[in-house]
């Protein structure tokens, strides 16, 4: 049988229809660029799912994971390992400030679970503050801490999630205009701790800037009135820097651009750039102190996997030799100027947003409403036009993630100048489409 007869046969495939999936045939990848089964040669403008941030196919750090292969390949978490120890100290010596004891999960979702876990330890406390337009993993506690419709389970959430509005200056919940709003999006948060009663509230848990749910940039003060909250009530502020973190925005860290450190830094993906599953709680020196004479009621049984662990170390000093940060912040002009253009040029375009190689489209029906081109959550005949776009994207030489009014740009970030006006021109020939159905 071949590939796709034995997925169809045998594979259940994450957030689809099984029966109304056909999935291209991706079996050979390097750089920026992906090869089907069909022998299309295709950009990848989300880094797959906005992680491949070094790019497929690099030496330096298939290189590290088969050395470690040649040294253990599991140890139990009980025990000291090489490559486990250099991946913590590879965290702490990027992450801001004094974030600086790591637990190791296999990704995202399980590393947020552990951080509200630890949070509700040192605190005490039992509730978590999170934001409506979010999300944090697939798991059941993680999925509850989420706010898009994926966190409406059938068996019902997690007790304890409390969801607030969100700081979106184009879709202002509060109809209210940024500055004249004085970040009243951070009051409404602080509102809803006192009606909860703050003594009762464990952590803020936020994306420093939203991912799948819009690439939400908050306002500047936004960030610092968060810490500012946490620090008056005694709350863990716990900042998920999944998509946001290894030198996507700019930064190391999206916190970075809130100019504040959080008590607890969760992260993923771009920690190795997805050549293999691994995920970090990050805790700061403070409360790591605390935890050290407690029994820490925490545990995976691939927590810091060596082979995980060891490309975590080559893709962390990959950045570093490379000087990734530095390249990033030198196409961020570019990128922005691409999305302007894109903008000025076709009315299906809402808004766009973005900070380093994190950026959005935002598409609607009519620009002075505001009305969402594909709406939020649609299903059926109504969201059939995501996967349509889509395709015409794919038929472009494009990949990238299409989720209902939205279109993600979050290349590789070793992409070079040329690649990425190649590619922003894919998109460019790709959003007629759209703009026909006005």
């Amino acid at each position: 049988m071949s590939t796709l007869d034995l997925d169809r046969k045998h594979v259940f495939h994450s957030w689809a229809k099984q029966n109304a999936l056909v999935p291209k045939e991706i079996n050979r990848a390097e750089g920026c660029y992906l090869y089907d089964g069909d022998g299309n040669k295709i950009f990848d403008l989300s880094a797959q799912l906005l992680c491949v941030h070094a790019g497929h196919g690099q030496k330096d750090i298939l290189d590290g994971i088969k050395a470690q292969m040649d040294k253990v390949t599991y140890v139990a978490p009980g025990f000291a390992n090489e490559a486990r120890s250099k991946c913590a100290e590879a965290i702490a010596r990027v992450t801001p400030g004094s974030l600086s004891k790591v637990l190791f999960t296999n990704g995202g979702a399980d590393a947020v679970e552990n951080a509200v876990k630890t949070a509700k330890l040192l605190t005490g406390r039992s509730k978590v503050v999170t934001r409506y337009r979010s999300y944090h993993g697939a798991t059941y506690g993680a999925m509850s801490l989420s706010g898009d419709p994926r966190h409406n389970i059938n068996q019902g959430p997690i007790p304890g999630v409390v969801h607030v509005l969100d700081p979106h200056c184009y879709r202002c919940p509060f109809k209210l205009t940024y500055p004249e709003c004085e970040t009243h999006c951070a009051d409404h948060v602080e509102e809803v701790i006192r009606y909860e009663g703050p003594e009762n509230v464990a952590a803020i848990l936020m994306e420093p800037i939203t991912g799948t749910n819009g690439i939400i940039i908050p306002p500047p003060e936004y960030g610092r009135r968060m810490r500012e909250i946490c620090d008056k009530y005694g709350i863990m502020l716990i900042v998920d820097e999944v998509m946001t973190g290894f030198c996507r925005t700019g930064k190391w860290f999206g916190v970075e651009h809130w100019e504040v450190e959080p008590d607890i830094m969760v992260m993923a993906k771009g920690l190795t750039s997805g050549y293999l599953p691994l995920g970090a709680m990050v805790v700061a020196e403070r409360h790591a102190k605390t935890l050290n004479d407690r029994v820490l009621p925490l545990g995976l049984t691939y927590s810091g996997h060596p082979m995980s662990c060891a490309a975590g170390v080559a893709t962390i000093e990959f950045y570093e030799k490379n000087n990734i940060l530095g390249h990033v912040q030198g196409l961020e002009a570019r990128f922005m100027g691409h999305l302007q253009k894109l903008k000025e040029k076709h009315p299906c375009i809402g808004d766009v947003r973005g900070l380093g190689l994190f950026g959005v489209i935002e598409m609607v029906s009519d620009r002075e409403t505001r009305k969402e081109l594909i709406p939020w959550n649609a299903q059926g005949d109504e969201g059939k036009r995501s996967k349509e776009l889509a395709g015409e994207l794919y038929k472009n030489g494009v990949f990238t993630f299409v989720r209902w009014n939205w279109i993600f740009l979050s290349p590789p970030l070793v992409v070079t100048a040329e690649e990425l006006d190649d590619a922003f021109e894919r998109l460019d020939r790709s959003l007629d489409l759209a703009d026909s159905w006005l």
